[in-house]
């Protein structure tokens, strides 16, 4: 669980400290905020922004005032790129993740079967970004690397 004070619109796991600082990759908390504004951003995108603009929007506030002005600002930033600007996408508004009903079955079973049964009972205890972060790292599709360490690191 994330420690009591810490804000989930910028932080990082300890399961993601291999890119954190080189910013090679685009963590979680950013896909919350960039999910939650509608707007997809490819790594494409994320690898031609320059590293302070990079740790910018990992610091960039989630409320929605804030998270409209970021869809603007890499709207913007990207508009000009080779592969072109990022695009628009539905903004979620009942995904698992949103509410601490009950995890998806996808991701208890992807849980149990790496030892963690537990999940189910502490779904409610976890915050939105951690909830956020299992539903993406347990999608079908996914290689699912990191989702051990990812349960480690948030169920007790």
């Amino acid at each position: 669980m994330l420690p009591e004070g810490t804000h989930q619109a910028s932080h990082c796991f300890a399961f993601e400290r291999d890119f954190v600082g080189s910013w090679r990759c685009i963590p979680l908390c950013l896909r919350r905020k960039l999910d939650l504004a509608g707007t997809k951003l490819r790594l494409n995108h994320w690898l031609a922004l320059t590293e302070p603009e990079r740790q910018q929007l990992v610091l960039w506030d989630d409320s929605p005032a804030a998270l409209e002005a970021m869809a603007t600002f890499l709207r913007e930033r990207t508009s000009g790129m080779a592969d072109g600007g990022v695009r628009p996408m539905a903004i979620p508004t009942a995904a698992p993740w949103q509410h601490a009903g009950s995890p998806p079955a996808e991701l208890c079973d992807s849980a149990a079967s790496l030892g963690h049964p537990q999940l189910p009972g502490q779904w409610t205890s976890l915050s939105e970004l951690e909830r956020f972060a299992l539903c993406k790292l347990a999608r079908p599709g996914h290689d699912h690397h990191n989702l051990e360490a990812a349960l480690v690191e948030m169920l007790p």
